[in-house]
């Protein structure tokens, strides 16, 4: 099997890489579990290359689509409604790009619409996209922000994040049970500290 090009959207570097083939993909898996002292060879870890490949095309399945094709239509029959929409408790999985360890969490997303609005699974998919790369909690907040922004116009978005870092919880300091906050604020949520608390009340994030 030839070696893709691919060229992973959404990075600051714009960088193109060469996939490697799925034969390729399973060696180094092989070569991992060599790496820790196991014995791919043994009954239990044969198809262990074959398994975790299959995972991580799922697991890491949103390098394979854009923010655009995810949100899909919008819609400009509101009923007069002119208010913020706000999705809650949006859970994830995605997994820190430092150590490749799992990050749990969950996701508030509002915006204010200028005339045109999701259908509000589209934001779900939105978060579900983006947690499917290696990401920082950062990095993610920011991306569900301007995706909304770049493809709705809105006249404003908030996005919360709050998630448990397992590269915490399981190495390192072991610190189980934390968890962190990031927010992004855009548009009149930037602008005006009454819209701003009132998303945090709405949420339950205010202090």
């Amino acid at each position: 099997m030839e070696a893709v090009v691919k060229k992973f959207p959404e990075k600051p570097e714009e960088a193109v890489v060469e996939r490697p083939s799925r034969a390729e993909a399973e060696a180094a898996v092989e070569t991992l579990l060599r790496w820790i002292g196991e014995n791919p060879k043994r009954e239990g870890l044969k198809e262990t290359p074959k398994r975790v490949v299959k995972a991580y095309e799922e697991l890491f399945g949103g390098y394979d689509h854009e923010p655009a094709e995810v949100l899909g239509r919008t819609f400009e029959e509101v009923a007069g409604y002119n208010d913020v929409v706000l999705v809650k408790d949006i859970k994830f999985h995605t997994h820190c790009e430092h150590h490749m360890v799992p990050v749990i969490g969950r996701a508030h997303v509002a915006y204010l619409p200028a005339g045109r609005v999701l259908g509000l699974s589209k934001i779900a998919r939105l978060v579900d996209m983006f947690g499917r790369r290696l990401q920082t909690q950062e990095a993610m907040t920011a991306q569900v922000a301007d995706a909304l922004m770049n493809t709705l116009r809105p006249q404003g978005v908030a996005v919360i994040l709050e998630a448990e870092h397992l590269c915490m919880s399981m190495r390192g300091i072991r610190s189980e049970g934390s968890s962190t906050f990031t927010a992004t604020y855009r548009g009149v949520f930037a602008d005006d500290p009454a819209q701003k608390e009132s998303i945090l009340r709405l949420t339950g994030c205010a202090r």
